[in-house]
């Protein structure tokens, strides 16, 4: 989400250090495509200004965790996603293990009875669901749409919320250690 003060911090970037405007990304950040290398610490420093930064936003990192345009906003949904999104986020930001992956890594995140998120179509899919009182997660693993895209394996059918952190740490560190370092595409 982005707050009103956030939006203009955001138009005055553009205009003071871009061409005018911004490109909305498939993974809800915003690129400027032709600041000065000379001007990238103005750039940062008025993100900072209103609580925001570029960290994760390129190279063989974890992207910016997902999850559909109308999260938190509909009836179908189990639970507001949004939240699981930024646990993840802060999790995986800065970890050290994570830092320089194989290839970029996306998770999205989704509690909509209908995927709304494509989390089939993410390396890490996640579809929050209940058992009984407990929340946990459906796991899909390996989902892409690079040069041979492919739909992500269903791999477990509850992960207890506790516990999630943890299952994710696992396949990152399995894919960090046996991921093609090789094949840039």
């Amino acid at each position: 989400q982005l707050n009103g003060r956030q939006l203009r911090q955001l138009a005055i970037v553009a205009r003071d250090y871009d061409r005018n405007y911004g490109h909305f990304t498939t993974r809800q950040n915003i690129q400027f495509n032709w600041v000065a290398l000379k001007d990238i610490p103005d750039v940062l420093a008025k993100l900072a200004e209103v609580e925001m930064h570029a960290i994760q936003t390129s190279g063989n990192c974890i992207r910016n965790v997902t999850s559909d345009h109308y999260a938190g906003a509909t009836k179908d949904e189990l639970m507001d996603p949004r939240p699981w999104c930024e646990i993840i986020r802060q999790w995986s930001t800065f970890h050290p293990e994570f830092a320089f992956l194989p290839r970029k890594f996306k998770i999205a995140v989704t509690a909509a009875e209908h995927d709304r998120a494509a989390i089939r179509v993410h390396d890490i899919g996640l579809h929050i669901r209940k058992r009984g009182d407990v929340v946990g997660f459906e796991v899909h693993v390996g989902g892409g749409q690079g040069r041979t895209p492919h739909l992500a394996t269903l791999v477990n059918e509850f992960v207890p919320e506790a516990e999630l952190l943890d299952y994710l740490e696992a396949i990152m560190r399995v894919y960090n250690r046996f991921g093609r370092r090789d094949n840039k595409y």
